[in-house]
């Protein structure tokens, strides 16, 4: 009788022990989705990008140049380059993975964005091209 109780006892506790373990690793999960959401937006111009991209935030964080390192018209003319290619990849479907070139991007020429928006967008495809080994311009991709 008391190996059973002993027994069972022992099950119990590694039960209550594994269901913890899940609830944690779902706690980290919704934490990372959540953390990997970069939002830029300017009410002034009204526009807004948002980047849904799993891994995204940490690597700008970690791997990215640091703000100021571009000067604002380096990263508008390759922002250009990069919008211009992307949206040609948008259009041909059947040539390009609709999974990877979703929607159209709208960057004009004519609109100053400012800095933090041109910034985080250019490292955004620096960062695509890198992570789905993809080149969108003649340049190689490099940090």
């Amino acid at each position: 009788m008391k190996k059973l109780v002993l027994i069972l006892a022992l099950v119990v506790s590694f039960i209550s022990c594994n269901t913890t373990s899940k609830t944690t690793n779902s706690t980290k999960e919704t934490v990372q989705k959540s953390q990997d959401t970069v939002r830029i937006a300017n009410d002034s111009i009204e526009y807004e990008i948002i980047i849904f991209e799993p891994g995204f935030n940490s690597w700008l964080e970690t791997r990215a140049k640091p703000e100021g390192y571009y000067t604002q018209s380096y990263l508008e003319s390759r922002n250009q380059m990069f919008v211009t290619e992307w949206n040609i990849r948008v259009n041909q479907p059947s040539r390009y993975s609709p999974n990877l070139y979703e929607m159209r991007i709208n960057y004009s020429p004519h609109i100053d964005y400012g800095y933090e928006v041109n910034y985080k967008l250019y490292n955004y495809f620096i960062f695509f091209q890198l992570h789905y080994r993809q080149q969108l311009s003649s340049f190689i991709p490099r940090i």
